[in-house]
């Protein structure tokens, strides 16, 4: 016998996002996310405005170790300060919002 699908449901099941809601993996995977976003877009900037990470770490009035570990994909320990610092550093602002 077929079960009837609820209505307003996928007959694929759920989507992306619900699954990680009731893993309770959605707001880990959503901020790691955001982070690699936004180190996307600093070495994009830094790219296009011909910047080394040493010009950049220079910049930033910081080691380059610590710009590496801003750009680390991987690394999610990054505090607002440090990427406010990088977006100032190349004439850019960042806008955090609640949604």
């Amino acid at each position: 016998m077929k079960k009837k699908h609820d209505e307003g449901k996928s007959p694929l099941g759920s989507s992306f996002d619900e699954f990680l809601k009731e893993e309770g993996l959605l707001e880990e995977s959503t901020l790691a996310a955001t982070k690699r976003v936004l180190g996307m877009q600093i070495e994009r900037e830094m790219k296009r405005q011909g910047l080394t990470k040493t010009q950049m770490a220079r910049r930033m009035h910081t080691s380059r170790t610590s710009l590496d570990r801003l750009l680390d994909p991987e690394n999610e320990s990054v505090t607002l300060q440090t990427l406010n610092k990088a977006a100032r550093s190349l004439g850019r602002r960042i806008a955090v919002a609640l949604v």
